[in-house]
């Protein structure tokens, strides 16, 4: 069947900043990379057409010294990237040797695939992560014989400071998208974004950029933050609408099989601090049960009890499973 793009792809402001200029996107690789290269002119972009394909999409793909650089910005956090970089990948590489005879005896050489996101959503994230295709197996082997590995970089303030200051574009972006943020918890949403972009201009933030693309700027940023709100809207409400359908049920096996085991007060205070501390790691409740050797119902019913009770002590959260037996 014929891939049919969609046209209604509308730009990340990301990639409208990056994609100017091959200088922007080489500053950008040489920031992520630790280099320091200065001919912007080797670099081909190579991104698939401004389109989607079978609703893939990539904000910024490159070749550059033999590596195939896929650059991708996300305003919430996503565990099926490598899944979805898999895919378009594929799409990539057939455009790439198209030309290229891969039924004769000669290797087909491809330049080396490497996978970056850079995350600016408002929900808590690691400073880095790396997610992996093999993740997702239903059957986990030691040495998968497919793997892809997404490096998700946190550039939210407070995060990954030397890659900031070595980008001075990617710094001001996070400057602009953060005055924007600021003014929308006091103003409607196109107010907001004017303010942040005025004021971004007056502050030198952008300047350049945002007083040529303006109106289009302003748009794009909006449209960028009524697709985040909205992203979090849905998923707050299919995760309500959800909890109390599982909640009980899987908060009463994990006790029983938590109990079962003959645990005291104190060992529940015990793992429970544990699994705050692989939570703040970022660590999926899998990976905890997995890192803990514990039971995976248990460590999400464990899980699911910190996150209703925030700012509560372990000693706290465990009188409280106690309480719920």
């Amino acid at each position: 069947m014929e891939l049919k793009p969609e046209r209604n792809y509308k730009d990340r402001l990301i990639r409208m900043l990056f994609m100017e200029k091959k200088e922007n996107l080489l500053s950008l690789y040489n920031a992520i990379n630790g280099t320091h290269y200065t001919n912007a002119e080797d670099l081909v972009v190579n991104t698939l057409d401004n389109a989607i394909y079978m609703n893939m999409k990539n904000d910024m793909s490159f070749i550059f010294d033999f590596f195939l650089n896929l650059y991708e910005h996300q305003a919430s956090l996503n565990p099926n990237m490598p899944l979805r970089k898999l895919f378009y990948l594929s799409r990539l590489l057939q455009v790439l040797v198209k030309e290229k005879n891969l039924y004769g005896s000669r290797l087909v050489k491809i330049p080396t695939p490497r996978f970056v996101v850079f995350y600016n959503g408002v929900e808590e994230a690691p400073e880095r992560q790396a997610l992996r295709l093999s993740e997702a197996f239903e059957k986990p082997m030691e040495e998968p014989e497919v793997e892809l590995r997404v490096m998700v970089l946190n550039i939210n303030p407070g995060n990954n400071r030397e890659l900031l200051e070595s980008c001075r574009l990617l710094k001001e972006y996070m400057l602009y998208v953060e005055k924007a943020r600021s003014y929308a918890r006091e103003l409607p949403i196109r107010e907001a974004v004017d303010c942040a972009v005025t004021e971004s201009i007056r502050e030198g933030i952008l300047a350049e950029f945002l007083k040529k693309n303006r109106a289009e700027a302003i748009e794009v940023s909006i449209f960028e933050y009524d697709e985040e709100t909205h992203m979090r809207q849905v998923r707050e409400e299919g995760w309500e609408d959800g909890l109390e359908k599982g909640r009980e049920e899987g908060l009463k096996k994990g006790r029983e099989e938590g109990l079962s085991e003959g645990r005291t007060e104190g060992e529940w205070t015990k793992l429970i601090s544990l699994v705050q501390k692989k939570l703040l790691k970022g660590l999926s409740a899998a990976a905890i049960a997995d890192m803990l050797e514990e039971t995976k119902s248990v460590i999400e019913n464990l899980v699911d009890l910190i996150e209703h009770n925030p700012g509560k002590t372990a000693q706290e959260l465990s009188e409280l499973y106690l309480q719920e037996e």
